[in-house]
């Protein structure tokens, strides 16, 4: 059940970085807008558990961009 915990994390990550700071004009606009998050989290943001690298430089670092 540990998978569960790191669902629930990026759950939480999304809420407080992404869904709770923002107002959305509509359906369409929140699903840009968490489309753009999840490209800037998995890509750009660096995460201290893993060693200060992105998710895709440790998954798939043949494919880093």
């Amino acid at each position: 059940a540990i998978d569960n915990v790191m669902i629930e994390r990026l759950w939480r990550t999304l809420k407080y970085e992404e869904v709770y700071l923002k107002e959305y004009a509509s359906g369409a606009d929140c699903y840009q807008s968490l489309g753009e998050y999840l490209d800037y989290y998995d890509h750009r943001r660096r995460h201290q558990s893993l060693g200060r690298k992105t998710p895709w430089q440790v998954y798939r670092p043949d494919r880093s961009k």
